[in-house]
Order: structure tokens, then C-alpha cells, then sequence
């Protein structure tokens, strides 16, 4: 049986409201898709052995960097070994489906992660119906299997609806009626080509439909004429190369064992793919409905253009932060990036207590002012950090804390990741 053995994944914390009465999820000023990815990949991973794993698929339109790869600090914020072999897959919407699918269709055991932070020209519609998230699952062959792979259906489309050039940071987009015709065109016929393969018929499955052609996604559920599942786009958005990840993850969280699901993306084309949900496995350790639920952060309309760049805040009277170097930053990788001591403990999963922290609205930052903690870890240990994820004045001494991987910032076209320390969600041990 080959199929998903776990899966996980995350939303950031942090909401604003869209004029629609929706809500939309955002990526924190220290986020970006990458650690964005380390988070889903971390709750995708928890209690396994990722000694099994021999592959790593990292895909998002929204990467980092270019040219160099994304999935390798990933890879090294995870702990993987060395022999692992970590790819970005990203670019394009389909990215996401398309490295889900590959690693279903045979190879070693792989996690795949996929992650988006999507956005539009102030005031647009992609701005308010786009979200941040990341999603990800481990594939494989075995009796873990939570969720057995049936079969897929795949077509192809050379399709204008949604592009963007390089060096843009929104999309274009052609007019509704145009995509929602193509998609309309080719989805019934895939729909029943994947379920044949399956041997399901359509009155077996429930259809998890994704898309960011919103006009598409309605326009297809309401055609097919079969059940479908919350597409979550009122709570979350729609995240890009994540969201058919995401709406896999919340129909495994609330299935029963039998329960068939039909995966549909509408991205260049459609692909379609069959899983059965077995009584084999467990929910994710931090479930995607408790994170919905959590009443998180409310962030002001201001406050997300100063996070996505379309405002420049007044910076401190300090000197500029130095870019860190290439060659140090290799040598120190695994103190870096995985946050391992000389001795091989790695603090990334370790816990802690609020001693004292200060605030400071000098420091630079998109996001003032900074809160800077020292931290008692446990099992033994002090060090100083930075506090994500809480508000100044949320802040007391005797909290409970967690590392979270992120981007402190970015200096010289180089981005700085390191570790930071925010309230404890899972509980000690967890």
C-alpha cells in the first residue's frame, strides 16, 4: 500500500480582515515561505524517525531566492541527513499538486512541502482572497499508511489565465469568464478517468476542489454534482502552491476510515487524485482546525503593506545591519540552521522559561518594537533570543516557550535565518 503516512499544516497567527467579511492568514514580518515550510515539515515530521526519509520536494511561487535552493535551508532547519535529497519544485501554481503526485507515483520515502504567500496590487482582489500557509506530508509504502493513494487523472493546458513575469510581486490576471470556460471544459472528463483508475464511482467520493480562479472552483463543484468538502478560502484565503496540501490535510483530520476523497486542481490544466482514508494513523499533533480556531493576531491594513513591502517604515538612527557571511554561515550550518550544540542536542526542539526581557524600539526592525528574552531551557541551559509572535505588553516572566525558525533579516540580498523563541502551543515535550 503506498499512500500518505503523515501529514501537517501551518498557519501563521496572524489575520486581517477583508472587506468581503472573510479572513485572510498572514505571514509574520519574519516569515517567508521557507520557514514557513519548516514549520509544516516540523508538525509533518513529529515522532517520526526521519532517518526514513530519502527525499525532500520543496514547492512554492513565492521563493526566497532564486538560483539557489530553497528546500536545502529546509532541509538543515529539519535536521535531515546529509543524504537526503532536498529539490525545489516551485514557480508555478501547479507546483505544489505536481510534486505531491510525483512523489505518490513511486520513489523512496518523501516529505513534501509545499508553501505560499500570496498577494496583489493593494485594494485587489487576489490581496484580499490570497493567504499564507504551508502544508506538508510524508510518502511512502508500508502499514503506516493514514491514507492509501487509489489513483489520478492528469490534463494539460497551455492556459493565459494567471501569470506573472519575472521580478513582479503580484500576478496578472485575464478575465473571469475566459478561465472559468477552459477549467469547465476539461474537469469532468479527468474527474471520471481518475475515479475509473480508482474504482470509485462519483456518489463514493467527497471532491476537494483548489484553485485560485475563485470564478472556477464554484463554477466546477456546482457541475460535477457531488459532495464537497469547506475549500477553507473564507478562513484562510487561498495559499497558492499550498492549498490543495491544506484541504487534503483538513478532510484527513475529520475522515473515518473508508472515506474516499478526489483531490481536484484547477492550475494549468486539472489534476485529480484518489485517497482512501485508513484506521491506520493519527492526527497531526497540532491539527489545522485548532489553528483556525485560535483567535490569533489581528494585524491593521497598515501593518500587512509594511509586511509585504508596499510601505517602508522610518528606520532607526543606527547603522545598517551587516549582511552575515557565506563562508561562516557554512561553517556553523548546523548551529545555524538546526540549532545543534558541539555535543549533538538540538535546542530547535527544546522548551523554556521567560526569566526577564526587555523591549527595545530601537532595534531594526519592519515590525518595532523587539523583545529580547533570556530564556531557561529545559534540561539545563541559558541563552538570550528574540520573542516572535506575542505582544509587548502579552509578555510576563515565567512563560512557557518554544523555537520557531525564521528570518531575522535580510542584509545585502542575503537572507539571515536563525532561531527565535514564542509562546509555547504544544505543551513541554510535545
Amino acid at each position: 500500500m503506498r499512500g500518505i503516512l503523515s501529514m501537517a499544516a501551518y498557519i501563521p497567527p496572524y489575520r486581517v480582515a477583508t472587506a468581503s467579511g472573510g479572513i485572510r492568514t498572514l505571514a509574520a514580518h519574519d516569515q517567508d515561505t521557507t520557514t514557513l515550510g519548516v514549520e509544516a515539515g516540523w508538525l509533518a515530521l513529529h515522532g517520526r524517525d526521519t532517518d526514513e526519509i530519502e527525499r525532500l520536494l520543496f514547492a512554492t511561487t513565492t521563493p526566497a531566492y532564486l538560483d539557489k535552493n530553497n528546500a536545502s535551508a529546509v532541509h538543515a532547519a529539519l535536521g535531515l541527513p546529509s543524504a537526503v535529497a532536498a529539490v525545489d519544485t516551485g514557480g508555478a501554481l501547479r507546483s505544489g499538486i505536481g510534486s505531491l503526485l510525483t512523489a505518490l507515483q513511486g520513489g523512496p520515502p518523501t516529505l513534501v512541502v509545499a508553501a505560499d504567500m500570496r498577494t496583489g496590487r493593494p485594494g485587489s482582489d487576489e490581496e484580499r482572497l490570497g493567504g499564507d500557509a504551508a502544508a506538508a506530508v510524508v510518502v511512502g509504502e508500508g502499514t503506516g499508511v493514514i491514507a492509501e493513494f487509489l489513483g489520478c487523472a492528469s490534463s494539460t493546458l497551455e492556459l493565459m489565465d494567471r501569470w506573472r513575469l519575472a521580478g513582479e510581486t503580484t500576478a496578472r490576471i485575464w478575465e473571469d469568464r475566459f478561465g472559468e470556460s477552459a477549467y469547465l471544459g476539461e474537469v469532468s472528463e479527468v474527474v471520471d478517468t481518475a475515479l475509473a483508475r480508482a474504482g470509485v464511482a462519483r456518489h463514493e467520493v467527497r471532491l476537494l476542489v483548489s484553485g485560485a480562479h475563485a470564478r472556477a472552483v464554484t463554477a466546477v463543484r456546482r457541475a460535477l454534482g457531488v459532495k464537497t468538502a469547506d475549500e477553507l478560502t473564507a478562513t484562510t484565503g487561498h495559499c497558492g502552491a499550498a492549498h490543495s496540501q491544506l484541504l487534503l490535510v483538513a478532510a484527513l483530520e475529520e475522515a473515518e476510515p473508508g472515506d474516499v476523497f478526489a483531490l481536484v486542481s484547477l492550475a494549468d490544466g486539472v489534476d485529480v487524485l484518489v485517497f482512501r482514508a485508513t484506521s491506520v494513523g493519527a492526527r497531526p499533533v497540532l491539527s489545522l482546525r485548532d489553528q483556525l480556531a485560535s483567535p490569533g493576531h489581528t494585524v491593521t491594513y497598515e501593518k500587512f503593506l509594511t509586511w509585504r513591502g508596499f510601505l517602508t517604515r522610518e528606520p532607526p538612527r543606527r547603522p545598517n545591519p551587516a549582511r552575515p557571511t557565506a563562508p561562516s554561515a557554512f561553517r556553523h550550518r548546523d548551529w545555524k540552521f538546526a540549532l545543534a550544540e558541539a555535543g549533538g542536542r538540538r535546542l530547535s526542539t527544546v522548551h523554556g522559561t521567560v526569566t526577564t526581557y526587555t523591549t527595545d524600539h530601537l532595534a531594526h526592525s519592519p515590525s518595532p518594537p523587539t523583545i529580547v528574552a533570556v530564556v531557561d531551557l529545559d534540561g539545563g541551559g541559558r541563552r538570550v533570543t528574540e520573542l516572535t509572535d506575542v505582544a509587548p505588553d502579552a509578555v510576563s516572566v515565567g512563560d512557557r516557550v518554544e523555537m520557531t525558525f525564521r528570518r531575522f533579516r535580510t542584509a545585502d540580498g542575503v537572507h539571515n535565518y536563525f532561531w527565535k523563541a514564542r509562546p509555547e502551543r504544544l505543551g513541554t515535550g510535545a
